[in-house]
């Protein structure tokens, strides 16, 4: 015993370090892209440093965490077993064409919560357009990839930079430059009314509000209503307040900010990341259907597929369940039906045998 738990203690170690190496790894790629991609940290603001540092953070725990993921058999058997799939050269021609329906329906539309709930889609389909949005334009700007000038010759213009090269200008007050300034408005407007839907839809959902969790189910909520708040609110004190109490608003929005950067990898919101995983399973169904069926050795029915079988018993001889009998035969070749069956029949046996058993004593 004390061997085992040796040995299960060296396992965990290894593969701890593992994933560390691995989330430094991604950290380092964000601090490289972040000094390349600002020029050499020329165009970095040293206003945003903060953000930055989450960002790296949640970078290395976002690598590490998905490292520890992989590491479970299951998870590691079918994301070898998918890119094996999707890559294979007989394949890839339609698995390209296939991954942009894919695409569409699991990211973009997001159909399959469509067909569970409209209410759910409607919430899931302001906040995920809403954080896009937010993203593509608050780590560009914290990572220095993106910069605005005023040229000398005009106060009146503003030119924007992508790593360094001049993409456009526009002047002020036009509807271009309203568009670009009030992005995180546009972003932060989408959140709420994603949160305030989702809020609604689980406070009628009674069965669901039993079982809802505050730090699993409502906490990615408030931190996106917090940020989305406060940064309206450093809008309306610069645009309509003369600036009244901005830099207090700035930090608690830098706050709220950097406490969800800093929860991304650890809560909810690693879902993120581990959703377009999830398009390799219709690659693997799709393989599993040109194998054809494994047959049943007990009645000789067709039930799953001949690939998910023999994965199904790889995955157990690394979690080191043994279900193969002497004879060779294999417990994953035995369909449900069957398997409900025979633990049917083995209770009937067990009962049965404690009858005579009891019969046997009393006789006695």
């Amino acid at each position: 015993m004390d061997q085992a738990r040796e040995s299960a203690q060296a396992s965990r170690r290894r593969e701890a370090t593992r994933a560390t190496l691995w989330g430094l790894l991604v950290a380092g790629l964000v601090v490289a892209g972040i000094y390349f991609g600002s020029r050499g940290l020329k165009d970095f603001d040293t206003a945003l440093v903060s953000y930055a540092g989450a960002s790296v953070f949640a970078a290395f725990g976002v690598g590490y965490r998905y490292a520890m993921w992989l590491r479970r058999p299951p998870t590691r058997l079918y994301w070898r077993r998918g890119w094996q799939l999707f890559l294979s050269p007989r394949r890839l021609p339609g698995n390209l064409l296939r991954l942009v329906p894919l695409l569409w329906h699991n990211i973009i539309a997001q159909t399959f919560i469509r067909r569970r709930s409209h209410l759910r889609w409607s919430a899931h389909m302001f906040l995920f357009w809403g954080v896009v949005l937010a993203a593509a334009i608050t780590f560009p700007l914290s990572f220095g990839w993106i910069h605005f000038e005023t040229p000398p010759d005009s106060q009146q213009r503003y030119l924007a930079f992508v790593f360094g090269l001049q993409i456009t200008s526009y002047r002020l007050g036009t509807i271009t430059a309203e568009i670009i300034f009030n992005g995180l408005v546009f972003a932060s407007v989408l959140v709420l009314i994603g949160v305030f839907l989702a809020l609604w839809r689980r406070a009628r959902d009674l069965d669901a509000l039993a079982v809802e969790q505050l730090a699993s189910d409502f906490l990615p909520l408030i931190f996106l209503f917090a940020i989305s708040v406060t940064g309206l609110l450093l809008t309306v004190s610069a645009r309509f307040m003369h600036g009244f109490h901005y830099v207090f608003l700035s930090q608690i929005h830098a706050v709220t900010v950097i406490l969800a950067l800093l929860y991304l990898p650890f809560g909810k919101f690693f879902h993120i990341f581990q959703r377009p995983a999830q398009l390799s399973l219709d690659y693997y169904r799709r393989a599993g259907e040109e194998t054809g069926p494994a047959q049943c050795v007990r009645c000789g029915g067709p039930f799953a597929s001949k690939l998910h079988v023999s994965d199904l018993k790889d995955v157990e001889g690394d979690l080191g369940i043994r279900y193969q009998l002497e004879s060779g035969v294999h417990y994953q070749e035995v369909c449900p039906s069957c398997r409900r069956k025979t633990l049917a029949l083995l209770q009937d046996d067990l009962w049965q045998d404690a009858r005579r058993r009891t019969a046997t004593q009393r006789n006695s």
